[in-house]
C-alpha cells in the first residue's frame, strides 16, 4: 500500500513539472520594436528569444506584451494588470522610443519607467531596462537627456541596463524596413544576441 502511494506521489510530481516550468516567464514589455512590426511574429526577437530559452532547457518561456505605438504612459496604465496576468520572473522593459520620437518630456518618461521598475520588483521580478537612442535631428540637448534618463534610472534603481536595443544594427541601413525605423526579419537574430548577453545573468 505504501509502495503504491509513493509511486502515485512520484507520478504526480513528474506530471506537475511542466506546469511549474511554465510558470517561469520572461515578460517582454515594449513597443513596435519588440512587437514584430512589419514582419511575421515568429521572426521577431522576442519569439527568437523564446526559442533559445526552450532549446537550452532553461525552464523559461517568453510572454510578449509589446504593443506598436506604445509610450511609457500607455505602458504604465496596463503594466500592473500585465504583471498579474503573467507573473514573470524577469521583465524586459523596452519602452521609451515613442516618447522620444514624439518629443515628450523626458522627466515624465523617466517617472513612468521608474514606476514600472518598482512594480515589477514588488512582485519579485528581476528587471532588464532597455534603453534607446534618437536621431540627431531632435537636437543635442533633448537627445542627451533622453539617453541619460535610462542610465540614471538604472543606476538609481540598481537594475540591469541594456543601453541601446538596436546597437548591433544601428549603422546598417540594410537592416531596416522601408520606414527606416523598424528592423527587418533578417536583423532580428542580431538583436536577440544583443539582448541575450544582458538577460542571461538574470536567469540564474
Amino acid at each position: 500500500m505504501l509502495k503504491k502511494l509513493v509511486s502515485c506521489l512520484l507520478l504526480a510530481i513528474l506530471l506537475a513539472l511542466p506546469a511549474f516550468a511554465a510558470e517561469k516567464r520572461v515578460l517582454v514589455f515594449g513597443d513596435s520594436l519588440s512587437a514584430g512590426f512589419g514582419i511575421a511574429l515568429k521572426d521577431s526577437w522576442p519569439s527568437l528569444l523564446g526559442q533559445r530559452l526552450a532549446e537550452q532547457g532553461s525552464g523559461f518561456a517568453v510572454a510578449n506584451a509589446s504593443i506598436s505605438g506604445e509610450t511609457t504612459a500607455g505602458g504604465r496604465t496596463r503594466f500592473s494588470s500585465t504583471l498579474s496576468r503573467f507573473k514573470p520572473k524577469v521583465v524586459i522593459l523596452a519602452l521609451g522610443a515613442n516618447d522620444g520620437l514624439r518629443g515628450l518630456p523626458v522627466a515624465a518618461m523617466k517617472e513612468n519607467l521608474q514606476v514600472m521598475v518598482r512594480q515589477a520588483r514588488q512582485q519579485g521580478a528581476r528587471v532588464l531596462l532597455v534603453g534607446m537612442r534618437l536621431p540627431p535631428n531632435y537636437g543635442p540637448h533633448y537627445t542627451q537627456d533622453f539617453e541619460a534618463a535610462f542610465r540614471d534610472l538604472a543606476r538609481s534603481e540598481k537594475t540591469s541596463l541594456l543601453p541601446f536595443l538596436l546597437e548591433p544594427i544601428a549603422l546598417d541601413s540594410t537592416a531596416y524596413q522601408a520606414d527606416g525605423l523598424h528592423p527587418t526579419a533578417a536583423a532580428q537574430p542580431k538583436i536577440v544576441d544583443h539582448v541575450w548577453a544582458a538577460l542571461k545573468p538574470l536567469l540564474g
